[in-house]
């Protein structure tokens, strides 16, 4: 209905994650209200990103291209004993805003998924136990997604890893706040297998 460049901006916007068609087109005019400047700066900052965001050649985190290793990896108060397993660049940012994690990452780059054509040489996994080995590591601990793929990634490494270090996983179950009415079965089933003492 509108010019053909307004066209293009929304459906490259409604290309990204979590992005609709509506939602692309809010924010395709909002770009198009705002000063020049800033459409500009946006533009600017997504083409640096793209040049200048690489992967951290230890973990496959992401790090600025002109460095080797990512900001964790660099840290010399982490404990580079332990080694925490992600899925996804993604991951490991979101247990970072925790503040929790005092170790380092590896991001396996994905999840097994057979149906879709991902085995184990499709992921990092090889260099994950190459690290193990190196660097003697005293623990791994599987951060994967609650999904049948996190799952059977989770369990493919642990199998590949349990004679060589400690493997554990972060804990599943209710969240804060939730209603126990409201949980489904495998949720209820993980909290129930992963209860604690007072």
């Amino acid at each position: 209905m509108g010019p053909q460049a307004l066209e293009d901006l929304v459906t490259a916007l409604a290309r990204l994650p979590g992005i609709g068609r509506k939602t692309a087109q809010r924010l395709a005019l909002f770009v198009l209200k705002s000063p020049p400047g800033e459409a500009s700066a946006l533009a600017e900052a997504i083409q640096g990103a793209r040049e200048r965001i690489g992967h951290c050649t230890l973990c496959y985190n992401l790090t600025e291209s002109d460095q080797p290793l990512c900001r964790v990896c660099r840290d010399e108060g982490r404990d580079r004993q332990v080694i925490c397993v992600v899925e996804e660049a993604s991951d490991a940012l979101a247990l970072e805003r925790s503040d929790l994690m005092r170790g380092t990452y590896h991001v396996l780059g994905g999840a097994l998924s057979p149906l879709d054509g991902i085995g184990p040489d499709d992921l990092r996994i090889t260099e994950l136990l190459e690290r193990v080995r190196r660097d003697g590591v005293r623990e791994v601990i599987l951060a994967h997604n609650a999904s049948a793929e996190g799952e059977a990634t989770a369990e493919y490494i642990h199998q590949r890893l349990d004679s060589m270090t400690r493997v554990t996983r972060l804990a599943r179950g209710l969240p804060a706040g939730s209603d126990l009415d409201l949980a489904d079965r495998t949720t209820l089933a993980h909290a129930l297998q992963g209860r604690t003492t007072f």
